[in-house]
């Protein structure tokens, strides 16, 4: 892609995020004609919603950045197919997360939803967040050192349609990350989200979804691995998601 590529930036924290701002600024080593089309506040655990049953409102901040009452696939949406005038965006950033997106957090993810909106629509999309645990450091000058590497090797290869790519930084330093490794999606054993029970001052009961990662997934080419050993992630992924050998089994029954 040439310096004058149009860069479409969306996110699922918001757009008066920290992570935002970061890509933000990495984006503009790339190109000037970059444009922010985001939540107008968090829209964390989204997955791949859209808004169909209410309006969506959009406040306009300036000429390139837009605040919208929605999803980030609605912020993917109306960025692509409204409010940059002209041309289409040549590529979709959504980030930088604060937090991971790995193995089975992409199906809930607003983050990898708003790249896999621009896969559906032909526009070569990556999602990249940094590693993060609830009350630890965040690390954003890892992934402000090391965003400009990967998006300078992704930016520039042959995309193919219905493709994006899941990019995680790891929780440490950058001068303490052992390298970049293409990965798969590792799969964590089962029970990452509990809801827990509360009780309001009226004594109405109501519920919280409790986030507990329980640790797995140790194996050497998948991204849960690949940020245990201080590496960056970068994952390949497709919008088809057809599991061809339970195809052939299936054969077998029908």
């Amino acid at each position: 892609m040439s310096k004058g590529m149009r860069i479409l930036i969306t996110n699922d924290d918001g757009i008066d995020s920290e992570g935002i701002r970061l890509l933000e600024r990495v984006a503009l080593q790339f190109s000037d004609d970059v444009w922010v089309v985001a939540p107008d506040g968090e829209r964390s655990g989204a997955g791949h919603a859209i808004s169909i049953s209410h309006p969506i409102r959009i406040r306009k901040r300036d000429d390139r950045h837009f605040a919208v009452q929605g999803t980030p696939t609605d912020c993917a949406l109306l960025g692509i197919h409204e409010l940059i005038a002209g041309k289409q965006p040549d590529v979709v950033l959504s980030g930088v997360n604060r937090g991971p997106n790995l193995a089975e957090d992409v199906t809930y993810s607003g983050t990898c939803s708003a790249a896999m909106e621009g896969a559906v629509l032909g526009i070569p999309a990556i999602a990249l967040s940094q590693f993060y645990r609830y009350q630890g450091q965040l690390h954003w000058p890892t992934a402000e050192r090391y965003a400009p590497v990967v998006l300078e090797q992704l930016l520039n290869m042959d995309w193919q349609h219905g493709q994006f790519v899941n990019v995680n930084f790891p929780e440490c330093p950058p001068e303490d990350v052992k390298g970049i490794r293409v990965t798969r999606l590792g799969l964590r054993p089962g029970g990452s989200f509990r809801p827990v029970g509360r009780v309001d001052e009226r004594h109405v009961p109501y519920w919280w979804i409790k986030i507990n990662f329980p640790d797995g997934g140790h194996e050497l080419e998948n991204d849960l691995q690949a940020i245990r050993d201080n590496e960056v992630s970068v994952t390949p992924l497709r919008l088809d998601m057809t599991d061809y050998h339970g195809m052939e089994r299936l054969r077998t029954l029908f």
